[in-house]
């Protein structure tokens, strides 16, 4: 399953083959209601064909006009559409306004370079922090591969653009909850590893998974997979299987990694517990034990598999894009 970014870019890459100039939007700042968050992106060529959106249409439309009439060939420039705006004639159907940069790619080498390293960032292999002055080109650095990503920020007139991997949700054990687990992580973007030893649920995981996009499947206990590979910042790991020899050996090894959520399926009394026996037994401090959300998922009431899935992958939705509750 290919994310509408990743669409963006790869279409920005074909054009250039084609030795097409490309221009890149990007979504900056959202003011009041608006269609689209900041971060989005709309690749357009010479033609006048795009991909992606930055609105209901009625961005696009007025966009594309003035790309016809020789508008936007400056290396980047920042424009303001809705209530307010730079062009107070395109009204957002939904009363708010967006600022977007808008950046002119020739078809060059300079061009290819970063539509690749984006490329290559939203595929999940490494990181990308894209910088550009107001005018003139972005240039890019790669971060080590265990910190954060920066916000996207502007400050006068330069923009930090961060371009994130793909976030992975690492599934520890396999149960009724992990399918719809598996399938809400897959449907919202992530790139979803399940590791599992039992054979039993091997085989079914290996029938219903194998060969799906975005899905990797790990004949491996998932506290051995961990100890050997470790977790990078853009992964969320949970385990939901209710047996401690599953639930608990991962924690203690996922508490050693820089993944951003950490969850464990269980009631109040029973994650109580365990939270004791990971203090007396591995030694967890209490700031190890607050990152393990437990009981995981956001509190909806949840009763069946799909409902308690939807409510784990809403928590872990939240905490990716920075909200508290």
């Amino acid at each position: 399953m290919i994310r509408l970014d990743q669409q963006v870019i790869n279409e920005a890459l074909r054009w250039h083959q084609e030795a097409q100039p490309v221009w890149l939007c990007t979504v900056l700042r959202t003011y009041g209601s608006s269609p689209r968050a900041p971060g989005t992106m709309m690749s357009v060529n010479g033609r006048g064909e795009h991909c992606g959106s930055l609105s209901g249409g009625c961005i696009e439309e007025d966009f594309l006009a003035q790309l016809s009439m020789g508008s936007y060939r400056e290396s980047s420039q920042l424009i303001r559409y809705g209530e307010g705006g730079m062009r107070p004639s395109v009204e957002l159907p939904c009363g708010g306004s967006l600022e977007i940069v808008i950046e002119y790619l020739p078809p060059d080498e300079q061009t290819r370079t970063l539509l690749q390293a984006m490329q290559a960032a939203l595929l999940g292999k490494q990181r990308l922090v894209k910088t550009l002055v107001v005018g003139q080109r972005a240039e890019f650095e790669v971060p080590e591969a265990d910190r954060m990503l920066p916000p996207l920020s502007i400050t006068e007139n330069r923009i930090q653009l961060p371009v994130g991997a793909v976030p992975e949700l690492m599934v520890a054990g396999y149960s009724p909850v992990a399918f719809e687990c598996i399938r809400l992580g897959q449907i919202l973007g992530f790139h979803v590893r399940i590791c599992e030893h039992r054979p039993e649920s091997l085989s079914e995981i290996e029938r219903y998974f194998t060969g799906a996009d975005n899905i990797t499947i790990v004949p491996q206990h998932p506290a051995r997979w961990l100890e050997i590979n470790g977790a990078g910042a853009s992964v969320a790991i949970v385990s939901l299987t209710h047996d401690p020899r599953i639930d608990e050996l991962t924690m203690m090894e996922a508490i050693n990694t820089q993944a951003f959520y950490l969850g464990v399926m269980g009631s109040e009394r029973n994650s109580e517990k365990r939270r004791r026996r990971l203090q007396q037994i591995a030694g967890m401090s209490r700031e190890d034990l607050e990152r393990i959300h437990a009981p995981v998922g956001l509190r909806i009431g949840s009763k069946t598999p799909a409902e308690i899935a939807l409510s784990i992958m809403a928590d872990i939705v939240r905490v990716k894009n920075g909200e508290q509750l």
